[in-house]
């Protein structure tokens, strides 16, 4: 196998992992949303997105940085250079591991105090222990990748989540049916997270000493004889030099949520009382954020497969092919999110009464769903500017983002509750969308859809209008049928209708033309050749 198809190969079990992990991170919210009533929806939230926040700050970046560092000394034949950093990274994997753990822990009440949400601290609690094992994990993960073991990273994140979601629902259902109360039973389903951190140390140490058995057939290890002889000092300057603007350009989504699990709170309790925020709160975390992670999933997956090629383009100075490739990379994302945005937010009453135990915060659904489609974008475009290796550019952007989205939920808040938070997280993805784009032309030019966001939009406004419709006939059986029923048949009628007219009308509204069709992923190639004859004659490419 040549090195071009085994980094492809490693690429796509790296994305195809981290789908399945995403998915059943998203299966997980729905049973303890049944479980948990409003203070626990409330409790897991909080502390799950502070737990994500600081995950991304300890570890975000230093994986990726690791795994350059490790590959490029294996490739110069100095395979002591990269244990010595491997453990150097180690070394600092256990120390921050231990500081956050401690800090979570003894901060949790401070924290909870904050939010307005005291009940969080037992969940806040349990959930700090896993921050112990994932600095070394991710590591690990580095490492691995580093070596082109791409399977174990895949075989852990999956594995990983298994656990977190078995153990996380079954503690939650004991406990509930033991008689605690709502926030231990929300501590429960937070200690699955660290359950699961041990299923993956797990699997990586058992890969770890896979390889080491190979290393010592190769005898790679007598190659070290003579290597030099790193300071710590020195590989953790260059570590952080390269981590630390990652880290910060993928602080976007985990900060945005961090914010809102802060802020709801003491925003809105002055509005609509303590129950209410708590509910609100809870609805936010338990049902809008699961409902929104799904519109980016496949979307970030497929431009992902086109990155690679971007950053070997832009390596090779070869700018016709990099511009062809973020025009196409930019718009298969915008294209394959556009569909899921659309059925979610036409359909948000449906799915919230299809999973959900009431019907309450199907607008919270429908707005938060509304705005990923510039999370999606900005996403896309940060991995592009990065893979140009504008990583301080990237970093510069999310932070004005995030200044943007405080700015206006205390500027919207008062005025639209809730709604003005969910708006702040629009705009917040929209101004980094925006801040990206720009840098990127500065570097090559590319368009889009030049010429063709009239068509788009047209066929976006049309079938939300026609999904609404169909959602609204939908629910009517509701009345004849038991309601999961017929909220099932509503989703399906929406889900279904929207999945065929979507590919038509880009066809007959020539957002997608036939000349440029071969250039599409071919997932997007099979749905869209046999429409093509839709489409009389062919129109250059934008």
């Amino acid at each position: 196998m040549s090195k071009k198809e085994s980094f492809i190969k490693g690429t796509l079990i790296l994305a195809a992992a981290a789908l399945v992990a995403r998915v059943l991170g998203l299966v997980q919210r729905v049973p303890l949303e049944h479980i948990f009533g409003a203070v626990g929806n409330a409790s897991y939230t909080v502390a799950n997105n502070v737990y994500l926040m600081l995950l991304t700050v300890a570890t975000a970046g230093i994986p990726s940085t690791l795994s350059k560092m490790v590959s490029e000394r294996y490739a110069l034949k100095r395979p002591g250079e990269a244990q010595r950093v491997y453990k150097a990274a180690l070394i600092f994997a256990v120390f921050i591991g231990l500081v956050m753990t401690v800090l979570l822990y003894t901060l949790a009440p401070v924290y909870a105090t904050l939010t307005k949400q005291p009940e969080a601290v037992p969940a806040i609690r349990a959930i700090a222990p896993a921050l112990l094992l994932f600095p070394t994990i991710a590591m690990m993960r580095g490492y691995f990748q580093g070596r082109g073991y791409m399977a174990a990273n895949g075989i852990s994140q999956i594995m990983e989540q298994v656990l977190r979601v078995i153990t996380g629902i079954g503690l939650a259902f004991f406990l509930l049916h033991a008689n605690y109360k709502d926030e231990w039973v929300a501590a429960g389903a937070s200690f699955g997270g660290v359950l699961g951190s041990v299923a993956a140390f797990g699997i990586l140490m058992w890969f770890s000493s896979k390889l080491r058995k190979e290393d010592r057939r190769q005898q790679l290890e007598d190659l070290s004889t003579g290597s030099e002889q790193l300071p710590l000092m020195r590989i953790y300057g260059d570590i952080f030099k390269l981590s630390i603007p990652i880290v910060l350009a993928s602080l976007a989504v985990p900060a945005v949520n961090f914010i809102d699990g802060t802020l709801v709170k003491p925003l809105l309790i002055h509005q609509m009382g303590n129950l209410s925020a708590t509910n609100t709160l809870g609805i936010l975390g338990s049902r809008a954020q699961s409902i929104a992670g799904i519109p980016p999933i496949l979307s970030i997956a497929l431009s992902a497969s086109l990155l690679p090629v971007i950053a070997a383009a832009f390596a090779r100075g070869d700018r016709p092919h990099l511009e062809r490739q973020i025009t196409l990379a930019m718009r298969v994302s915008i294209l394959t999110g556009m569909p899921i945005v659309i059925i979610l937010c036409a359909a948000a009453y449906s799915v919230n009464g299809l999973l959900f135990s009431s019907l309450e915060g199907s607008g919270i659904i429908g707005l938060l769903t509304l705005g990923t489609i510039f999370q999606i974008t900005m996403s896309t475009s940060s991995s592009i500017l990065i893979g140009l290796g504008k990583v301080n550019l990237s970093m510069g952007h999310v932070l004005v983002g995030i200044v943007v989205k405080l700015i206006a939920s205390f500027a919207l808040a008062p005025f639209f509750g809730i709604y003005g938070i969910i708006i702040g997280t629009g705009l917040c993805f929209l101004v980094i969308t925006l801040l990206n784009l720009r840098s990127m032309k500065a570097i090559v030019p590319f368009h889009i859809m030049s010429g063709r966001w009239t068509g788009f939009l047209l066929t976006v406004i049309v079938l939300f209008g026609a999904g609404y419709g169909l959602n609204y006939l939908g629910d009517l059986t509701t009345a004849v049928l038991p309601p999961r029923v017929g909220f099932f048949f509503a989703c399906c009628l929406v889900g279904i209708s929207v999945l065929i007219l979507y590919p038509v009308m880009l066809v007959v509204m020539r957002v997608v033309r036939k000349d440029e069709l071969g250039s599409y992923p071919r997932v997007l190639q099979k749905i869209l050749r046999p429409l093509m004859r839709l489409q009389r004659g062919s129109a250059g490419s934008a």
